[in-house]
């Protein structure tokens, strides 16, 4: 799987691929009720691998990955990578391709930024045959596409640029570097949706390349109010309709700027569109203009109880996961909000054949003085609009310019449905709403497990981070959204790449669920199951002894049958010591993403413990209880416990005991003695400061990332100092005994 990460981290490309055999890439945070973790522990841990090329300004955003050849080849500024996606940093293969200095200088004196515009950044690569890609770079605002020669075998590969074959990007490639755009190559035919001008102002979806002697250009039609206007494209994809290759589609995903009549102004709506691949446009009309096009709006909305929908207007991505049957693929779409009033985004899911009873239904037709889209209801010309030529309808068509020029003339000024396409559940599958982030880009796996397959969808934000969701249909079709972690980043395997760097993460991390069956079974992950020792990677094979996993409901009680499992054997039992008047912090921190903490005290000589609300003084957060300032009374005995559906298991028991103030400068003596005592007291007294030091420092911190950064390098100094100083007691040692005469 691919995610790209522009500059700080933001994952605002749409580039997503999951292999089929492997592990998964990951961007983890900490302290929220996921599971995260920062990227400093990723990486000293080994979850995180980055790519030794990485350096400021690459831009790292389009990727191949050739499974059958195990290759992966990498665009970045001004070069190419060839990779092994096993091993990225093993005899990485660099080709140089920067942009001409005389356009670099003109990219300069036409205004724009020298480091991160005017140079070459890569961002068409699609193989053309066993031994050619096909790519195009922006070429510092001029692009130019090219063929390379890929040849050898992880280690013993080898590539290299055909200067020959360097051509125009024109209409296959963007001329910034950071705009938005869709291509996929197919049948030696590019397929490309982009801006054809340096001013970004003429939108365009494009066919060019192909095979002898049928080399030809055709694109939509220039028209702001019927076709295209102010596009943005994000993705496109070969679907075949039926199982004659003749009604084969290109099926492409894009948002415009659109006047629907009510208004003067221009909305931004998201279109599912598509065009025959035998097009070759019109004989007299549309000439080298796609003569099949026809598009539908894509909703994504939420259905109010006054009628009044919210919607999520703004595509960003767009995954497709196939079937059994290769012609019905379910599509994934992420979206966010044009809204001034709240920040939301959310995932829908349609189905295909959802999409295509839309382009079989009403045309739209725009009418009276305000040009209001409303349904056609006049006489449609046969062939049918948007219909291939091909003997399925009608033998006599052979392209498609033999259509009628009555056909030509109504899809010019009729390419739009009038039915929009909705969502399978009729709402979305998962939504963030008032987030600090926004949804941008999606992957889904298809996961088998015990009680059937689940799609597991890797969302990346905005912020730098990736969520690893599941969404599970119920009995009734409900929808459950299961977020199972939120990663930080930087093994099927998921690669991150961004503005400066390029990382390596894993799809599943069991470890991270605990040592219980029920942990296991409750964080109710595909990926993972409770093989009678550990939770470890679900793999479905019929010979293997049972695994307990239950994603659906996720309970435990029916699948972790031995007590010492559902119980668990990793109670945490601490004690701690306060200061009267002074804070502290009681951490709890569940393993399951979806267990409600709740914290218990039974104070000395109770029979009964009692649950603790939170109050001013007392404050339940994600990470544990904060007791803002100590009474003599909140001494006693803390029970966490987690609770999720009917299960509840003790997480921590704590012992907390309150010190006098008296008793930090040892004015009270006992059995230790006065000055013992003060030693004592001085030393816990210490320990509660810094540990509340460190949550409001958490708290107050503008990014956790940097608060982990900051914990992590003191914890990892205290190591180092505590082993110099035992290495200077041995040297210590060695030398007492050298002058006592002992043998060293």
């Amino acid at each position: 799987m691919f995610i790209d990460v522009g500059h700080k981290y933001p994952l605002t490309c749409a580039c997503m691929v999951i292999r089929s055999v492997v592990s998964v890439c990951v961007c983890v945070c900490v302290f929220t009720t996921y599971c995260r973790a920062s990227f400093a522990e990723l990486v000293h841990s080994g979850s995180v691998v980055p790519f030794v090329g990485s350096s400021v300004g690459m831009h790292f955003q389009t990727f191949l990955l050739d499974e059958e050849r195990s290759r992966l080849l990498l665009g970045a500024k001004d070069h190419i990578y060839l990779l092994d996606p096993d091993n990225i940093n093993k005899h990485p293969r660099k080709l140089s391709w920067p942009a001409p200095r005389d356009r670099v200088d003109m990219c300069i004196l036409a205004g724009k930024n020298p480091l991160t515009e005017c140079a070459n950044f890569i961002r068409v690569l699609h193989n053309y045959n066993r031994t050619h890609v096909y790519t195009c770079g922006t070429g510092a605002f001029q692009p130019t596409c090219a063929f390379l020669e890929v040849r050898g075998h992880k280690e013993d590969g080898w590539i290299h640029l055909i200067s020959s074959s360097m051509e125009s990007g024109r209409m296959k490639c963007p001329f910034d570097p950071r705009q938005p755009f869709a291509s996929v190559l197919t049948d030696q035919y590019l397929y490309a949706g982009t801006v054809s001008d340096f001013l970004g102002k003429d939108s365009t979806f494009s066919r060019s390349l192909g095979p002898p002697p049928h080399h030809q250009y055709i694109r939509t039609d220039i028209s702001e109010d019927y076709w295209i206007n102010e596009a943005r494209f994000i993705a496109a994809h070969p679907i075949a309709d039926t199982y004659n290759p003749d009604d084969d589609k290109i099926y492409f995903f894009f948002r415009e700027a659109s006047r629907d009549g009510r208004t003067l102004d221009k909305a931004v709506l998201s279109r599912v569109a598509r065009v025959c691949k035998n097009d070759v446009g019109g004989l007299r009309s549309l000439t080298n203009k796609w003569s099949t096009f026809l598009k539908a709006r894509l909703v994504c909305s939420i259905p109010g109880t006054d009628g009044v929908d919210t919607h999520f207007d703004e595509l960003q991505d767009i995954f497709l996961v196939p079937s059994r049957d290769e012609k019905s693929p379910k599509v994934y779409g992420v979206f966010t909000t044009t809204s001034s009033i709240f920040k939301g985004s959310a995932v829908c899911m349609y189905n295909m054949e959802d999409i295509r009873a839309v382009f079989n239904g009403p045309y739209a037709h725009k009418e009276g003085p305000d040009h209001r889209w409303v349904e056609y209801e006049g006489r449609i010309p046969y062939p049918r609009p948007g219909t291939c030529p091909s003997r399925t309808y009608d033998p006599r068509l052979k392209t498609t310019k033999d259509f009628p020029d009555d056909v030509i003339s109504f899809i010019r000024t009729h390419p739009l449905m009038y039915h929009s396409v909705y969502p399978v559940t009729g709402r979305p599958i998962f939504t963030r709403v008032n987030t600090e982030y926004r949804l941008t880009q999606i992957a889904v796996d298809r996961v088998p497990a015990e009680d059937g397959h689940y799609a597991v969808m890797f969302l990346g934000t905005d912020a730098g981070s990736v969520l690893k969701v599941v969404s599970i249909t119920q009995e009734n079709w409900a929808t459950e959204e299961v977020v199972l972690e939120e990663l930080q980043v930087f093994k099927q395997q998921l690669f991150v790449g961004g503005g400066d760097a390029l990382v390596l993460v894993a799809l599943h991390r069991c470890h991270i669920y605990g040592q219980g069956c029920a942990e296991c079974c409750l964080a109710r992950d595909p990926y993972c199951a409770w093989d009678g020792s550990r939770c470890a990677r679900y793999i479905p094979a019929s010979k293997r002894r049972a695994r307990r996993q239950d994603i659906k409901h996720g309970d435990p009680f029916s699948h972790c049958w031995d007590t010492d499992d559902v119980l668990g054997n990793s109670i945490e039992e601490k004690v701690l010591y306060g200061v009267e008047s002074n804070s502290t912090f009681l951490e709890c921190v569940p393993k399951s993403q979806q267990a409600q903490i709740r914290w218990f005290l039974q104070r000395p000589g109770a029979e009964h413990r009692q649950e603790i609300r939170p109050d001013e003084r007392m404050l339940v957060t994600e990470r544990g209880l904060l007791i803002r300032w100590l009474q003599r009374s909140d001494a006693g005995s803390y029970v966490c416990t987690a609770q999720e559906q009917s299960f509840t298991r003790t997480l921590l028991h704590l012992s907390l005991q309150v010190l006098e103030r008296g008793q930090l400068h040892g004015h009270h003596a006992g059995p230790r003695g006065p000055q013992d005592e003060g030693v004592l007291g001085t030393a816990l007294a210490g320990e509660a400061r810094q540990r509340y030091k460190d949550y409001v420092r958490m708290l107050s911190a503008p990014s956790l990332d940097e608060y982990c950064d900051t914990i992590w390098h003191r914890e990892k100094k205290q190591r180092q100092r505590g082993k110099w100083k035992h290495i200077q007691e041995v040297r210590k040692n060695r030398n007492r005994r050298h002058h006592q005469g002992a043998p060293v």
